[in-house]
């Protein structure tokens, strides 16, 4: 296995992230053609008249920029170390679909549950790879 493999699920989170990075210019301008914003409704953030449909994708994005970074170190601290391996890998892909999920669910139907069961789920994964690391940079 090439240790660039590591690296590929990272990029394809941060594709995501510039996805729902889209979806707020996108939502924001279609409640402002609406009427349903106005420009002081995003002066200072948004405000409380801001729909939630609107700033739900920046809150997602939030949520993308956050505990994720821990996982952008681990995959450049993985490929660095060369320990990175197809058992490394494949949980990388299940964190990153787990995230994308968690996404979808917050941007969907946005069930509080559902979506902190995901959360909590991809948080034991990056768990389990922090472990992972710290046990083959101790051999």
């Amino acid at each position: 296995m090439k240790q660039t493999s590591i690296l590929i699920p990272a990029m394809m989170l941060i594709g995501w992230t510039l996805l729902v990075l889209l979806l707020i210019p996108y939502q924001r301008f279609k409640a402002f053609f609406a009427g349903r914003v106005s420009t002081l409704d995003f002066k200072f953030g948004e405000s409380a008249q801001v729909p939630s449909e609107v700033s739900m994708p920046n809150r997602n994005l939030m949520n993308l920029l956050e505990i994720p970074v821990l996982f952008y170190v681990l995959c450049l601290t993985l490929y660095v170390t060369h320990t990175a391996d197809g058992l490394a890998v494949a949980l990388a892909w299940v964190y990153v679909g787990l995230r994308a999920i968690h996404s979808l669910i917050h941007l969907g139907y946005n069930h509080v549950m559902h979506r902190f069961a995901v959360f909590a789920t991809s948080n034991c994964v990056l768990a389990v790879l922090w472990l992972k690391l710290l046990l083959a940079l101790g051999d």
